[in-house]
């Protein structure tokens, strides 16, 4: 860890301890917990997310910006602090670190963020609902997610239930593929959609097991090829949405966005909130149980990396 990164970054006691030891930790975002979430769901959402690490054996470390401090591991009165806030704290990307940092501001660190803090404390693996991608009418707007970039760079393995499906799901991938990110199927041949298990869209590699995720993880070390690892995970098939229902609320919720104006780092949680409401809770519901999905799958994954 290089020392100008150390000096704005503070690893939990615990978390510092296992890293020394060598055991197994998994790095979780916090934007889930001020904008992907309402309250106080957000807030038992990310408590019960870090439950789960901790019964699959591995360390939770929750990664947000606070009071200008680089932070791995928030204690439970730090988590609720981001939830009450809410969208008042700052959706920070890699842009936003160094002006959070240098102003002592608060940040809820994005899939981008987490996973470039989550290299500077050495952790391997993180996992998230879903990762950011290309934007429907890429064309007209050019809006891609700075995830996919991060992920070209850090080498940080992501578990996640796909690309959020409000995204253009194949120019996302075409995308990865451009930057040389594996896509791994968890125990299927084509990418989750997040609210349902499967797309149309064939992954890279598929696994079977978290140790044969690890041993590519650890071969690429090895080898010493820069860049991160998608790990697709599909929700687990008694909460996900019907692909044909879920896709025309997308569609409309999108076109209300549009009229609306709305761009940028607001879209995401415009649309997940229009989708909760339109399907009666149902997709924030498919949305929690697809996290705690993947975070018991990454603190595997971390375990079998601490086995090698």
């Amino acid at each position: 860890m290089a020392q100008p990164a150390a000096s704005h970054l503070d690893i939990a006691d615990e978390i510092a301890r296992g890293l020394r030891k060598g055991e197994a930790v998994v790095a979780l975002e916090s934007t889930i917990v001020s904008h992907g979430m309402p309250y106080p769901e957000n807030v038992e959402t990310a408590l019960r997310v870090e439950r789960t690490v901790r019964d699959a054996g591995a360390i939770p470390a929750t990664i947000a910006i606070l009071g200008g401090r680089l932070k791995v591991g928030l204690s439970s009165e730090e988590i609720r602090y981001l939830g009450k806030r809410g969208p008042a704290v700052t959706k920070a990307s890699r842009r936003d670190i160094p002006f959070l940092v240098s102003r002592g501001e608060d940040g809820a660190t994005t899939v981008a963020a987490s996973i470039i803090i989550a290299a500077m404390a050495g952790i391997r693996v993180f996992a998230t609902g879903g990762i950011g991608g290309v934007h429907r009418g890429v064309t007209e707007t050019m809006d891609v997610s700075a995830d996919l970039e991060e992920l070209a760079r850090t080498d940080v393995a992501v578990v996640c239930a796909g690309v959020k499906s409000v995204l253009d799901i194949g120019r996302t991938l075409e995308y990865l593929e451009t930057k040389g990110v594996a896509v791994v199927g968890f125990r299927t041949d084509h990418l989750p959609a997040f609210y349902t298990p499967a797309s149309r869209f064939p992954v890279d590699y598929r696994a079977d097991t978290p140790a044969d995720i690890a041993a590519a993880l650890n071969a690429k070390r090895d080898m010493g090829l820069s860049g991160g690892m998608v790990v697709a995970n599909p929700i687990p098939s008694a909460h996900a949405l019907d692909d044909q229902e879920i896709e025309g609320v997308i569609e409309d919720a999108i076109a209300e966005m549009e009229r609306g104006g709305i761009t940028g780092k607001d879209t995401t949680p415009f649309l997940l909130a229009k989708i909760a409401e339109r399907t009666g809770g149902r997709s924030l519901q498919a949305n929690i149980e697809l996290v705690v999905n993947n975070a018991r799958l990454a603190a595997e994954i971390a375990t079998a990396l601490r086995a090698r």
